[in-house]
């Protein structure tokens, strides 16, 4: 039986284990070298002909195979993005040694956040209802495109009977989904949980969308120069797929199996700009008050957070929004705050982003190294914070703040520190 729910001592939240794939590389070392070597993962779009698309150039993961990770057959039946979010939890489960059985099941569930979820599938399924007609359409549409198969499928695949849902709140999906994982292990609805993020949105409709909106960067004569946050020539994201997982577990249940405790979720913060549905307000004043939020239940001071890894994506808007917030909430100790904006080499990777930030943060405390902003050249005057400009830096980190804001003016910012 679970224990029961005491508001006054709620349990402690740490993280066992660590999963993804993306631009940079198809597990966590191989993203994690070429992030700290400045590297870019953008390029040339192969996922479809880009000749239609004002941008022609994304964040694609490469070299990637499901049947890694998944049967043949099983891996046809879903979309892109559930292959990247599968993938990624099979290697947290792996890192951390948990045992999923009949006797623990029940306890361990997943929510995994997207923004978009099955695009790739719901475009393919369009083309064929126009040319061939609704007769032909695949009987596998809904349980590759909803947004909450990437969850129901790392339930069926790992056999976690737990919880199980998606979080979907656009790019700030994968850090709502550790946040409300995170608080369901404090209150004792379960032991542990996966939670991150799989995103797969670069298909024809997805970058044109986002063309449409101005949103993204036009830079196709230098890809890997792109994706510039907070640098004054930067003229919009650059769109990205992949997946993060963390596995997330109730502390006393980590020791007693004696797992190896990564890093400790110590708070999580949750807002709405309630302003525009595409613009934070130049005040970035729901962002301020997640990240406060976050800090508060955390405990901790402002001169503990040693490191933040921003959402910054590379808009004008969005970038100076998110320095003016952290400068509100930081005051004399946002100037000497580390910041980096890994969006620089991975691109944006939409409702994933917030998970492989958070184990970015994870790795930062365990290395002793912040990752740099790449493609700094020329200072923004609004934005004159201390990005970590194109060079990785050694510092110790002891805690570290994590900011994801999506669309519909929705933010989340965790907390995570060092394990005791």
């Amino acid at each position: 039986m679970p224990p029961p729910y005491n508001p006054v001592v709620p349990r402690r939240v740490v993280i066992t284990g660590v999963g993804m794939v993306t631009p940079l590389g198809n597990d966590v070392s191989s993203t994690w070298a070429g992030l700290i070597a400045g590297r870019s993962g953008i390029g040339p779009i192969t996922r479809y002909d880009p000749a239609r698309t004002d941008t022609k150039f994304a964040g694609e993961v490469k070299g990637f195979d499901p049947e890694q990770y998944v049967d043949r057959r099983e891996a046809r039946r879903m979309d892109r993005f559930a292959h990247f979010a599968i993938a990624a939890a099979k290697q947290a489960r792996d890192q951390s040694g948990l045992e999923i059985s009949s006797a623990n099941a029940d306890r361990i569930g997943a929510i995994v956040g997207t923004g978009i979820g099955g695009l790739e599938t719901l475009a393919q399924q369009f083309g064929v209802l126009h040319e061939r007609g609704p007769s032909r359409l695949s009987p596998f549409l809904s349980t590759m495109m909803l947004a909450n198969m990437a969850a129901g499928q790392i339930g069926i695949q790992l056999g976690c009977q737990g919880p199980n849902f998606a979080a979907v709140s656009a790019c700030a999906s994968g850090a709502h989904a550790i946040g409300e994982s995170f608080e369901m292990i404090r209150r004792g609805a379960a032991d542990a949980m996966f939670a991150g993020g799989g995103e797969a949105p670069i298909v024809e409709i997805g970058v044109g969308n986002f063309n449409s909106m101005r949103a993204l960067s036009t830079r196709n004569d230098d890809p890997t120069r792109a994706s510039r946050p907070f640098d004054a020539e930067r003229d919009g994201f650059v769109i990205a797929e992949g997946g993060g997982m963390l596995l997330l577990e109730e502390r006393e249940h980590a020791r007693a199996r004696g797992a190896t405790i990564l890093a400790e979720i110590v708070g999580f913060g949750a807002s709405a700009d309630a302003h525009h549905v595409s613009s934070p307000p130049d005040s970035g004043d729901g962002a301020a008050r997640a990240m406060r939020i976050a800090l508060a239940q955390s405990g901790l001071a402002l001169g503990e957070i040693g490191y933040l890894n921003a959402h910054a994506t590379s808009t004008e808007v969005g970038d100076l929004a998110e320095t003016n917030a952290i400068k509100s909430v930081f005051g004399d100790r946002a100037a000497r705050l580390p910041i980096s904006s890994t969006k620089s080499m991975t691109g944006h990777l939409l409702g994933a982003t917030g998970a492989i930030e958070a184990i970015f943060c994870i790795l930062a405390m365990r290395e002793g190294v912040v990752p740099p902003t790449i493609n700094q050249q020329t200072p923004d005057p609004a934005c004159d914070l201390d990005y970590v400009p194109n060079v990785a830096r050694r510092v110790r980190v002891d805690a570290a703040l994590n900011n994801s804001f999506g669309f519909g003016g929705q933010n989340a910012s965790v907390v995570l520190r060092r394990p005791d």
